[in-house]
Formats: C-alpha cells, structure tokens, sequence
C-alpha cells in the first residue's frame, strides 16, 4: 500500500467509524458533532484524492481499513489525527502547499470534532 493509499484509507475508515458511532449514541450532542464530521470527512476525503492526482497522478485502488474496537470516539479520532499528522509528509511533499492546506483543513476537522465531543457532550 502506498502511502497516499494508507492516507486515503484512513480519511475513508473515520468517515465509517463516523456514521456508525452517529447512529448508535443517545447523547444528541455527539450525534451532531458526529454528522458533522462524516459530511465534512466526505467533501475533504474528495477534495484531497482530486488535487493528489491532479499532481502526483492516480491514486489506485484505496485498501479499505477495519477499525479497532473501541466505544469510545474521543481516543478513535485522536489515533487518527496523530496517523495522519506523521503520514502527511510522506504522502505530499512539504513544499506542496495547496494539498498541505487542505491536509490542514483535514486535520482541523478533527481537532473542531473533538472539541465537541469533548467538552460539548
């Protein structure tokens, strides 16, 4: 697997893991931080796959992931952003600064995400 497929993979489990703890909470503020993320993960996910090739050339088949078991989101998504914070600069270079930025518009949407689950729910 390369490393734009792992990066790619990884944004495609969250969104799964997402809409899956989405639908199975009871607290409504976790509900709609999740759909926020999941919606979001979904546009960003494309947005980067696109500009990727646009530069680099075609991705390939993306190996989707399975997910840990783990109940609990907070401890999921901050696994996640530290993966994708070590991967990002072997899947783009450094000098890259349009897909760096939309790597960091990634990134955010995690750290709004756990915000909310956080301290909101």
């Amino acid at each position: 697997m390369s490393k734009c497929d792992q990066f790619v993979g990884l944004l495609f489990l969250a969104r799964d893991v997402a809409h899956s703890a989405h639908l199975n909470t009871r607290s409504y503020a976790k509900h709609v931080a999740l759909n926020g993320f999941y919606d979001g993960i979904v546009d960003l996910t494309d947005k980067f796959a696109e500009m990727y090739q646009g530069k680099y050339g075609l991705i390939g088949p993306i190996v989707l992931m399975s997910a840990e078991k783990t109940n609990n989101a907070v401890e999921f998504f901050q696994d996640q952003v530290e993966k994708l914070e070590k991967l990002r600069y072997e899947v783009v270079d450094k000098d890259c600064t349009a897909l760096q930025n939309v790597i960091d518009e990634i990134t955010g949407l995690y750290y709004t995400t756990l915000y909310k689950l956080k301290f909101l729910a």
